[in-house]
């Protein structure tokens, strides 16, 4: 089908397990532009046909239900909540991985970026961040080869411009590494997602347990980092995501001028936009905008950004992400149905416009030749049910 983005097709593994056959009948499919009535075929882990004949013999009866592509994900924090479920408290990784991958199949995600932080702040205090991220996307590596993981996996580094190591990290990763995306995190206080200091105060207060001294100590530091390695970094870590082959994102985008930017270093879409002038900016540029779930069915920002339905209403959406809540996804898109009284154009927000934009043409659509990633979901009201997922034709959920 015809998409508005033109991304490099990501190699995918192919020697993963793969149910045989299947047929899902009688249900509502979700295709790119409309919803049929009919019953949907997979051989070999991908789709072999869509039609509304007669369903074959032993065919699973979705009763009605809809059948639509599983999600993908770009951007999810989630894994680190199985990593240090409580502050200061580390969780063994593998169990850790293996949880966080169950929990996302739960919740119909079938593709996943891993956001991983690459860029520390060395040094004593609060404020201190240590390099894990070579080392926690060596072991998830190894428990996909493994064929430990439900669901598909690659690897999002979340590039840290403000810190000091952000460019040794980036250099200990390599092409084979399924690097899929880079974005370029500048959280330096008083811009972008903290204009605000008394919303980042609040933030580090409750998550560190800083005192307001500490927290002074902390934007200094911070401001001194982004002064000091600020360009350099933005400079490589562009370099690095080419070097990487991984499409470039940025990330809370606040004015026209830093869209500009973005567009100019080759950013293929924008994580999180926090006005409404940045998003406006971002579909004048070609730049695919993406927008947290959690924003959208809450009804408004936390950090007291611009609210996500704001901007779909406006017609400035592409993209959602579960961010920090991975139930949220599946969710989200029925709320943007509801507003827009479209389903397939909400389901593309968090199946085909993701795996568009991050590079992947062989899923987020119900079309025949691509993977099997699909999801059974039944409705109570407004409230979506998953029923049933299945990864290449296997179900995980």
């Amino acid at each position: 089908m015809n998409s508005p983005f033109s991304p490099d097709v990501l190699p995918e593994d192919r020697d993963a397990l793969m149910a045989e056959s299947l047929c899902l009948a009688n249900a509502q499919l979700v295709l790119p532009d409309r919803m049929i009535d009919g019953h949907l075929v997979v051989e070999n882990g991908v789709i072999a046909g869509i039609t509304t004949g007669a369903a074959p013999k032993g065919a699973i009866d979705c009763r009605g239900d809809l059948v639509m592509p599983g999600l993908v994900e770009l951007h999810t924090d989630n894994i680190e909540r199985h990593l240090e479920p409580r502050p200061e408290v580390d969780w063994p990784h593998l169990p850790a991985l293996l949880a966080h991958d169950a929990e996302l199949a739960s919740t119909g995600i079938t593709t996943v970026f891993d956001a991983l932080r690459v860029g520390s702040t060395l040094g004593t205090g609060k404020g201190r961040y240590d390099p894990y991220a070579r080392k926690l996307a060596t072991e998830l590596l190894e428990a996909r080869a493994a064929g430990d993981l439900k669901i598909s996996h690659f690897i999002h580094l979340r590039a840290e411009i403000c810190s000091e190591t952000l460019l040794q990290e980036l250099a200990d990763f390599g092409p084979e590494d399924r690097v899929g995306l880079v974005s370029l995190m500048d959280h330096t206080p008083g811009q972008r997602q903290f204009r605000d200091l008394t919303a980042l105060r609040a933030y580090q207060a409750k998550k560190r347990n800083m005192n307001d001294l500490e927290f002074a100590e902390h934007v200094a530091n911070l401001k001194r980092m982004q002064a000091r390695y600020g360009a350099a970094h933005e400079a490589g870590a562009v370099t690095e995501a080419r070097r990487l082959g991984a499409v470039l994102a940025s990330h809370d985008d606040t004015t026209a001028e830093q869209v500009a930017r973005s567009a100019e270093i080759g950013v293929g879409f924008a994580e999180f936009p926090t006005t409404l002038e940045a998003a406006q900016a971002c579909r004048d540029a070609g730049i695919a905008v993406m927008m947290g779930a959690p924003n959208l069915i809450r009804g408004g920002s936390h950090s007291g950004n611009v609210a996500a339905a704001e901007l779909a209403k406006a017609g400035l959406l592409d993209i959602v992400s579960s961010d920090y809540v991975p139930a949220a996804l599946l969710l989200s898109a029925f709320r943007l149905a509801e507003l827009w009284d479209d389903l397939p154009r909400a389901v593309a927000c968090v199946t085909g416009n993701p795996a568009r934009v991050a590079g992947l043409s062989d899923r987020g659509w119900l079309e025949p030749g691509l993977r099997a990633d699909l999801l059974r979901v039944s409705r109570r009201g407004s409230a979506p049910i998953l029923r049933g997922a299945w990864s290449r034709g296997a179900r995980v959920a």
